[in-house]
């Protein structure tokens, strides 16, 4: 069901939102079905553009990242998305009942995974690392994840719709701040010799 969610939320967000809250998917299920296999789409495409088609910057060199290198990024990009998420819909559930959340069943975890779905989807247009496509392309799908937020977040948590705007707020300012996070948790790895390794 989680791939029909991932095609409602594109199309009909309102009843995606529903239709979501009434299965209740465990954890387990939910990765199996869903985070696992779209978060697979921005790595996997950002393996291929940086080590195979590589970027340029106006008339310069074409760039690309050595195979090794592309692969580790990959990784550990791919790790960061699997544990963004579970951390932000654990943040999610834990501040549900500040905000008069009527049904106490976890749905934190659930909430972040299909909000990123867009962000999971456009993750393809790795795949040509034009650093203005891709800027492009991320606006628009971070335009749309927080659009879904802002939306579905009454309907899934059921909460009273004058708090959901304030609880949804809450959660965009998590993610900002766990995405500064992780900018700074990688310039540490990188020193520490796990950065880009390139090759002309």
């Amino acid at each position: 069901m989680s791939l029909t969610h991932t095609f409602g939320l594109l199309t009909n967000p309102d009843q995606a939102w529903e239709a979501i809250r009434r299965e209740s998917e465990s954890v387990t299920r939910l990765y199996t079905g869903h985070v696992l296999l779209l978060a697979l789409i921005p790595a996997v495409a950002g393996f291929y553009g940086t080590s195979q088609i590589g970027w340029q910057i106006g008339d310069g060199q074409v760039t690309r990242l050595s195979i090794n290198s592309a692969l580790s990024l990959s990784v550990l990009f791919y790790a960061a998305m699997l544990a963004g998420i579970f951390i932000l819909g654990k943040f999610i559930d834990f501040f549900a009942a500040t905000y008069d959340a009527v049904d106490q069943t976890p749905r934190g975890i659930a909430m972040a995974a299909y909000t990123a779905t867009p962000i999971f989807l456009i993750g393809v247009i790795a795949v040509y690392p034009n650093i203005w496509v891709n800027m492009l392309a991320g606006l628009v799908a971070i335009a749309y994840a927080v659009y879904l937020l802002y939306q579905g977040l009454p309907i899934l948590m059921r909460i009273p719709e004058d708090r959901g705007f304030m609880f949804a707020t809450a959660i965009l300012t998590v993610g900002l701040i766990m995405f500064v996070a992780l900018l700074a948790i990688s310039v540490v790895i990188w020193s520490m010799g796990i950065g880009p390794i390139y090759v002309s």
